[in-house]
């Protein structure tokens, strides 16, 4: 007999074969694919892999641009994208090696997305109705071998019915929005792609809500008063016992009371000790949130790394909501291997002295996986990145482990003329855990010196500071996640990507979460004429009734029935207002360009505005004062952002440029004067990098100063200068190619200018 497993990608395809091999793997190809052939016990077993989805959802038949559309069938990718073209090779691989197998093993990730991927594979490349499932949370060989030899003989038709439905909605939300949005703008005599999605609109809306919040707050005042005094050549610092004073009467007068005052005297010392527990093991919210307040790690970097650690062996699966760990894994085991690793060794030696293993498990469940933990496997070289996700993901499942921690918080009772002040601090006595998290903890510490009732105080400093109520924090990639998961918006797989997708589809900005203008006017255009798409209720429910199907409990078809209901009736008020919506739409796309285009004040007018325009020639920099202002100015290629400065030499604008791609990949951007032949661009780098295109013994002195001429390069292309900048700015264009010279000049003549408008 020949059994046939299909992992989801080639790494873990690879890691399956290597752990039920009991002889020697081999390794074929076919295409550009590859598969193993191997022996487990008397069964002869080829392994293959998908490449994640290999198909997707299209119109069932390619009709007219139009909506609503609900219609709709699997289609091999390759199919619909060009760049999708390898996905054939895939696709033919399995269905040459199913004709050869009696049995099928699905051996994609355990969970929702894994069992749609599996199940398109088996219905359509293998033709077949059901195929056995193997269930594992990593990929090291016992976990491998164990969940091939207790596979179960049906795929899990809960997950595969839940995550079929799921995709179904979010193409009917999606592809119906979007061309719902995108013809209205059509509607109203111009064209943009606009897309909206399922969660997406939901998403965006919180984030609208709070920038409104921040916006409409009205601070309020308040008064604290605040002491400084030192006891035994120690410092402590108090507040007024009534903390925030809401009135500037009261405020004065107790001012007024303790002004002058030289000690404070302590009316009351009160200690208290308390336990604190160590933390629970990670889930993947809980760890994207840490990951980005240690390392600043975006949700989707998190994911990716979390991703590639597993895939590589080294911890469990990641896509997991569960914060408990169970026995079955092996604790001990897991911590012997850890400790062959020097800097987990003592930590793990005295975990393993212990006479029970517990972790500090946490409340959330997860009914296909575990919380996440390293497998104890020993990592080869790591890209710092990743080190440092494994690192915290080690220390974290150590620390749960581990003994509380013991806190002491202090609280001092200061009376100056009959005013209370109080002193608080907080220390810890014991470690415990707090050692095996370092250095992630994060706590802050602050000792007050021994006191005792009667003691006396030298007040150093006391003052009345004003102060205003703050509006709402803006949520950050890691409070967002929190956030979304809070409401149930989404899923523990997908909520990284809906936040990745508000940020390139320039909805929103910023490392503090900032929604653009476009952002913030899209929203206000669906919630007067289209609020059902920014429902969260809806949303919600509907991720309620995932976890239905997935029981059991609910029924795919209804579900669709009802989604199919709800957007008809939406799309029908959508239509009879399209003008009107794609008039206000294209309204806020224009103004949104237009502030992404601007520049700033135009330098030399003084009343136009700089603005990036396109051109046949490309993109450029004008004033929009044009005709009667023609400045303008050559820009490179890839992103340019203002910076509303103005370049100390010259007083010319400076932009920031990042080569393209820079700002997605979070390389820092670079400032550059808009000025041709500003010196500023010229740096450390660029003059190595000129000499090497030095190849033409130039010897031609300034004009000006007599100093012989050097060959600058910046990303306008070489150039000369002279090298006694800045007190002598003579520069001349230079062509490489001709050694020809030629003083440089900025074409403002009308008919270039008009052209390039």
């Amino acid at each position: 007999m020949v059994e046939l497993i299909i992992s989801e990608k080639p790494s873990s395809a690879q890691k399956i074969a290597e752990a039920l091999a009991d002889t020697k793997l081999i390794k074929k190809k076919n295409k550009n694919t590859s598969y193993y052939e191997l022996t487990h016990g008397k069964i002869k077993i080829i392994v293959t892999s998908a490449v994640g989805h290999l198909y997707g959802l299209v119109e069932a038949k390619k009709q007219a641009w139009y909506y609503p559309i609900f219609d709709i069938k699997w289609q091999a990718s390759y199919l619909t994208s060009p760049k999708l073209a390898y996905v054939k090779d895939y696709i033919d691989t399995i269905a040459l090696l199913a004709k050869k197998s009696e049995q099928i093993t699905v051996a994609c990730d355990f969970d929702v997305e894994g069992e749609v991927i599996g199940l398109n594979v088996v219905r359509f490349a293998c033709q077949r109705k059901d195929a056995n499932r193997m269930k594992f949370s990593t990929l090291t060989k016992p976990d491998l071998v164990e969940a091939y030899e207790q596979k179960n003989r049906h795929l899990d038709w809960g997950q595969a019915n839940a995550g079929e439905t799921r995709h179904k909605l979010d193409w009917f939300y999606g592809i119906n929005l979007s061309r719902a949005l995108t013809a209205s703008v059509k509607a109203a005599g111009s064209f943009k792609v606009m897309s909206a999605g399922r969660v997406q609109g939901p998403a965006l809306k919180l984030l609208v809500e709070r920038e409104r919040q921040i916006r409409d707050f009205k601070p309020e005042p308040f008064w604290e008063i605040l002491l400084q005094g030192e006891f035994k050549n120690q410092l402590l610092e108090g507040a007024h016992h009534r903390g925030r004073i809401t009135n500037k009467k009261d405020a004065d007068q107790i001012m007024s009371k303790v002004k002058g005052q030289k000690l404070a005297v302590v009316a009351n010392v009160k200690a208290s000790i308390r336990s604190q527990a160590p933390p629970t093991p990670f889930d993947l919210t809980s760890l994207q949130s840490e990951a980005y307040a240690q390392f600043k790690f975006t949700p989707k970097q998190t994911l990716d790394i979390a991703q590639s650690l597993y895939l590589a062996g080294l911890t469990s699966y990641p896509r997991t909501s569960s914060q408990k760990l169970d026995p079955k894994l092996g604790f001990e085991k897991i911590l012997k291997q850890l400790s062959r690793q020097s800097a987990y060794g003592q930590l793990c030696g005295e975990l393993l002295k212990l006479k029970e293993l517990k972790p500090n498990n946490g409340p959330k469940t997860d009914p296909a996986h575990p919380a996440i933990y390293p497998t104890g496997l020993v990592p080869g070289n790591l890209r710092l990145q990743d080190k440092k996700i494994y690192d915290l993901i080690v220390k974290r499942f150590l620390a749960t482990f581990a003994k509380p921690a013991v806190r002491e918080t202090m609280e001092i009772s200061l009376d100056v003329n009959q005013e209370l002040f109080t002193a608080k601090g907080t220390r810890t006595i014991e470690e415990n855990w707090h050692r095996f998290y370092k250095p992630y903890v994060r706590l802050e510490e602050l000792t007050l010196p021994e006191m005792k009732q009667g003691d006396q105080v030298r007040i150093k400093k006391l003052e009345q500071v004003d102060k205003e109520t703050q509006p709402p924090s803006r949520y950050n990639q890691s409070s967002i996640i929190k956030e979304l998961e809070k409401r149930n918006l989404g899923t523990k797989a997908t909520r990284a990507d809906i936040l990745d997708r508000l940020f390139k589809r320039g909805y929103i900005e910023g490392v503090q979460i900032k929604v653009t203008q476009f952002g913030e006017e899209t929203t206000a255009i669906l919630e007067k004429y289209a609020p059902t798409i920014l429902d969260q209720q809806l949303t919600a429910e509907f991720e309620e009734d995932m976890d239905k199907i997935r029981e059991g409990k609910e029924k795919p078809d209804k579900v669709l029935e009802r989604a199919q209901k709800s957007l008809i009736k939406l799309l029908e008020n959508f239509q009879k207002k399209e003008a009107q919506i794609g008039k206000e739409l294209l309204g806020s796309v224009r103004a949104t360009q237009d502030e992404q285009n601007y520049i700033g004040a135009c330098h030399l007018c003084k009343k136009g505005k700089l603005m990036i325009r396109f051109g046949k020639f490309g993109r450029f920099v004008a004033c929009d004062s044009y005709p009667a202002c023609k400045t303008i100015f050559k820009i490179p290629s890839g992103l340019v952002k203002r910076t509303d400065k103005l370049c100390p030499h010259d007083n010319y604008p400076i932009v920031e440029v990042a080569v393209k791609g820079a700002a997605v990949k979070g390389k820092r951007l670079r400032s550059y004067c808009l000025k041709a032949d500003c010196a500023t661009k010229v740096s450390a780098v660029e003059a190595k990098e000129a000499k090497k295109v030095e190849q033409h013994k130039i010897k031609k002195n300034c004009p000006k100063c007599a100093k012989e001429l050097v060959v600058r390069k910046s990303f306008y292309g070489e150039f000369l200068a002279c090298p006694g900048f800045p007190s002598c700015r003579y520069t001349e264009n230079f062509d490489k190619n001709t050694g020809h010279f030629e003083k440089p000049q900025i074409k403002t003549e009308g008919k270039v200018a008009a052209e390039k408008r």
